[in-house]
């Protein structure tokens, strides 16, 4: 035993020697701390650590949660994508299939959530750090190769949205003008009709164009479109 930060009783090669076992074993660049009894006694790099992966897993859970919305559906929700289907559907609702990788990913970051709490006790700070590491690593790598690899756009139904969505006017306000832009979003939501179809039944742009505008490449950052309106 030595005595821990000062390390008399020791011999003056021992920590010299467990820092190159520790290397050797796990593969990792260790280092020796400058201030032993400073570093005994102050926990604070593996607090940070922990916090460090708490914020990965929230990040992660809203990652998942957004999957899980945008795959509701068929029918009923956004539908605009389809998760690879991991397993029978419910047993009272025929076809249904469950987010369950996302749903597990969930279940991950709550864990590791929760681990970061547990870290504030000494005690139990090094388990709950390498089983926070373990969990991420592990369902990192289910989400991707089970869920994200899979993942397929319903394109048809994404473009349904976005042409019978009033908010495209935004885009469209910078080539027709905020007059016609106004016109085009109070007709919309007096009849039911799409933007899209409006502006071509009013004849303001051609086809061509307004696929151009709202092209969705095109709607995610400024871009300078050389447009005219027909009048």
């Amino acid at each position: 035993a030595t005595a821990i930060g000062a390390g008399i009783t020791a011999e003056t090669e021992y920590a010299e020697m467990c820092i190159e076992a520790l290397c050797k074993i796990t593969g990792l660049d260790i280092k020796l701390a400058d201030d032993l009894i400073g570093a005994t006694s102050d926990t604070s790099c593996m607090v940070g650590y922990s916090a460090a992966m708490k914020r990965v897993a929230v990040k992660m859970n809203k990652i998942c949660n957004d999957l899980r919305l945008l795959a509701s559906g068929p029918r009923c929700g956004l539908g605009e994508i389809n998760l690879p289907a991991m397993q029978p559907g419910s047993s009272i609702m025929p076809g249904k299939v469950n987010p369950v990788i996302p749903e597990v990913m969930n279940q991950v970051a709550y864990k590791v959530i929760g681990n970061d709490l547990c870290v504030t006790m000494e005690p139990v700070m090094a388990q709950c750090c390498f089983e926070s590491a373990d969990l991420l690593m592990n369902g990192f790598d289910t989400l991707r190769t089970l869920c994200v690899d899979g993942i397929t756009a319903n394109e048809e139904k994404c473009r349904r949205d976005v042409h019978n969505s009033i908010g495209v006017v935004t885009a469209l306000n910078p080539v027709i003008g905020y007059k016609n832009s106004t016109k085009i979003a109070k007709e919309a939501l007096e009849t039911g009709k799409g933007v899209y179809e409006l502006v071509l039944e009013h004849n303001i742009l051609s086809k061509k164009d307004l696929d151009t505008i709202l092209k969705p490449e095109n709607m995610i950052k400024p871009v300078k479109l050389d447009i005219h309106p027909n009048r």
